[in-house]
């Protein structure tokens, strides 16, 4: 893994993408431990993590993981997300935080040496392409290890470095004895590649440390 001490780093966390990746592994991240292990690589100037909230609902499930994260040196970008009926009649809600994440930064980026973008949307490709060409070096992180990999090709080549997420378990991953029972059951991530986040109510989950 290729940092520098002084590189001046910023985290760009996509944040239904990581859950997606995220629950195709067999470990929980904790969230402490990933801000501390990138702490540890550079000088990390802010941690971002992007995500659509449903607002009229009485309870979120994602909510709990929002605030701690607020609370514990993340910078939390949010924004409402839109409904719809599909063609087949069925209620979904649409929570695309893409235009957010690239314009931040893109303004982010003069004051930076290095971009971790936590995605493995090809959409984001072009956003790549565009800091590097500021000067700026692009980790993507994402996944190769489930079939299909949850990284578009397209993204992983345009990367300086692409840092494989099950590669970080003994860094990043959620203490057995901390976290009890694994987990509950629960829906089926995100298909990012076909659905630009199109999500159905209520599916919105959370794990943290």
């Amino acid at each position: 893994m290729n940092f520098s001490p002084t590189e001046r780093i910023a985290l760009f966390i996509d944040g239904a993408n990581l859950y997606a990746t995220a629950k195709s592994l067999p470990f929980d991240i904790d969230y402490k431990r990933l801000l501390l292990f990138f702490r540890s690589k550079g000088q990390l100037v802010r941690a971002l993590y992007y995500t659509a909230l449903v607002e009229d609902q009485e309870y979120s499930s994602i909510r709990p993981l929002i605030d701690w994260l607020d609370y514990n040196g993340y910078t939390m970008v949010t924004k409402p997300t839109k409904e719809f009926v599909d063609a087949t009649g069925r209620r979904k809600i649409k929570g695309n935080m893409d235009i957010e994440l690239a314009v931040d930064a893109m303004e982010l980026s003069d004051h930076l040496d290095h971009v971790v973008l936590f995605s493995g949307d090809g959409d984001f490709r072009s956003l790549v392409e565009a800091l590097q060409h500021k000067g700026r070096r692009v980790s993507v992180v994402s996944t190769l290890t489930t079939t299909p990999p949850m990284v578009a090709d397209e993204l992983r080549r345009q990367a300086d470095q692409f840092i494989d997420l099950a590669d970080l378990e003994k860094e990043i991953g959620r203490n057995p004895a901390e976290r009890g029972q694994r987990r509950r059951p629960e829906p089926e991530p995100l298909d990012e590649f076909e659905s630009e986040d199109l999500i159905e109510t209520g599916r919105m989950p959370a794990t943290h440390g």
